[in-house]
């Protein structure tokens, strides 16, 4: 009987850590600081709003590609 409650426990539990909501303050796009909320989720352009450091040379073209984000138009700095 007391294993039994032990494994509902515990499966309610695993179940529980699967299914809950993803903590949002956690997202890969925004710096620490960076402000964002569940319905715009757009960050600001530039090296210095992104949680990681671009891995080489930030150029003009990738700052034109993260302002243009996620805009279908292209870049205007051509």
């Amino acid at each position: 009987m007391i294993r039994q409650m032990l494994g509902l426990g515990l499966l309610g539990f695993v179940g529980y850590k699967l299914l809950k909501p993803k903590d949002r303050a956690a997202n890969a796009a925004y710096a620490d600081g960076q402000p964002h909320d569940y319905y715009t989720e757009i960050r600001d352009a530039g090296p210095q709003a992104m949680r990681d450091p671009p891995q080489g040379e930030w150029t003009e073209i990738d700052e034109n590609l993260d302002e243009s984000f996620p805009a279908s138009d292209p870049p205007g700095g051509y």
